[in-house]
This record gives C-alpha cells, sequence and structure tokens, in this order.
C-alpha cells in the first residue's frame, strides 16, 4: 500500500540517498526525519482520505551545455517522498 508506514520509510531512504535540495519550504532532506515522527499520522490521514495537496515547487534556472538556462522544478521533501512511494509501487 502506498500510505503504509514501511513504504513511505523505504521511499525517504531512496530520497535521501539522492541527496536532492531544499523545495520551497526549505526543509532540507536530513530534517524531514525529526518533523515526520510529529505529523507522519496526519499526512498517512490526508493520503488515505485523499485530500493531499502537494506544494509549489521551487523553480531554479541551471545553465545549459551549449549556453542559455533552463528552468529545472525542485518539489518539497515530502512530494518527492509520495512520489517515490507511489512509483515503489
Amino acid at each position: 500500500m502506498v500510505c503504509s508506514r514501511s513504504n513511505l520509510s523505504q521511499a525517504f531512504k531512496q530520497v535521501r540517498r539522492n541527496n536532492g535540495v531544499a523545495g520551497i519550504d526549505q526543509i532540507p532532506v536530513g530534517d524531514f526525519a525529526n518533523g515526520y515522527h510529529e505529523y507522519g499520522s496526519d499526512l498517512i490521514s490526508l493520503l488515505l482520505r485523499g485530500t493531499y495537496h502537494p506544494s509549489a515547487v521551487r523553480m531554479v534556472l541551471i545553465p545549459k551545455p551549449n549556453g542559455g538556462e533552463r528552468q529545472l522544478g525542485i518539489p518539497t521533501v515530502i512530494d518527492r517522498i509520495i512520489q517515490q512511494a507511489v512509483s515503489q509501487i
């Protein structure tokens, strides 16, 4: 099940291994684990009820090899974990 604690835990481990940067909420991957203990049950409840809404995406410009720049969207850590949890199933 996507919302099981074991699946979300495995998803978090994968997101942490990827060493991504913080999204628009500025919460680094390492800090997520501390807060998850406090609101993890609420997150699962929102997912099960279908009322969870992803956060806005942080947009950054990265250089292109041939010059110029392109936009890159960086989701929040929690949104990346949910995406990973769905992908695992």
